[in-house]
């Protein structure tokens, strides 16, 4: 049977054309003989409100290359990340694919994945949490999405310096997963794997948790090169 596909972090933007290139070669090779396709966030490098599709090429480009996909037969899901959290539901729509909440658990034969976008694991890193939960808040968003379009983009460029020069200053571990915060997500959700991204740090990692074997599995951002996980459906 075809895999299931997941990636994240790819953080699309006119800067960044060998990724949006690698992006769309995935799309019309590997992705096209996938069971499913998730996206777990940061599709974006940042995105301002759906009317970015008003405005941006690039963005009219990767919608209407995920609804072809989307048209062949294969379910495209998308969860929101840390920098296209305001994506919604005219994207969904014209892009044809399904905003998932976060977290969200599938299931693929009879195996249980927990799917995240991993920011919300990094507990250590007070300053982000508190920034999160401000842009999360719906009172903040609605404030936001009434500017106008041109200030919009601008302020994200802004947090995004801000965003960069902030990490300069933090050790590495603040900006990874808390283990601790791992640990209770894997205990409300009983113990099932894990799956999310934001980190940047690829990796496989075993966890023990209360005596049992927990897996999580980090998903690599992208850089001019396709880089996905897969899951064969047994």
């Amino acid at each position: 049977m075809s895999p299931t596909l997941f990636i994240s972090d790819l953080h699309l933007h006119q800067t960044r054309p060998a990724t949006t290139a690698a992006f769309f070669r995935f799309l019309e090779s590997e992705a096209k003989a996938a069971a499913a396709l998730y996206i777990l966030g940061d599709l974006f490098e940042y995105w301002v409100g759906d009317d970015q599709l008003d405005h941006d090429e690039l963005s009219q480009q990767v919608c209407a290359a995920i609804r072809t996909l989307a048209d062949s037969g294969v379910p495209v899901f998308f969860m929101h990340g840390n920098r296209d959290f305001l994506i919604g539901s005219r994207f969904a729509s014209a892009a044809s694919l399904t905003i998932l909440p976060d977290p969200t658990v599938i299931l693929i034969g009879d195996r249980s994945i927990l799917l995240m976008h991993g920011d919300t694991l990094c507990t250590d890193d007070d300053a982000y949490q508190q920034f999160r939960t401000m842009v999360r808040d719906p009172h903040w968003q609605a404030s936001i999405l009434a500017k106008p379009y041109a200030e919009r983009v601008a302020l994200a460029m802004s947090i995004r310096e801000q965003s960069d020069a902030a990490k300069i200053g933090k050790r590495g571990d603040i900006m990874d997963v808390s283990v601790s915060a791992v640990e209770t997500v894997f205990r409300q959700h009983g113990y099932i794997d894990m799956l999310h991204g934001h980190t940047h740090r690829p990796a496989t990692h075993v966890h023990q948790v209360d005596g049992r074997r927990c897996t999580r599995t980090v998903l690599s951002d992208w850089d001019a090169m396709a880089t996905f996980h897969s899951i064969e459906n047994l």
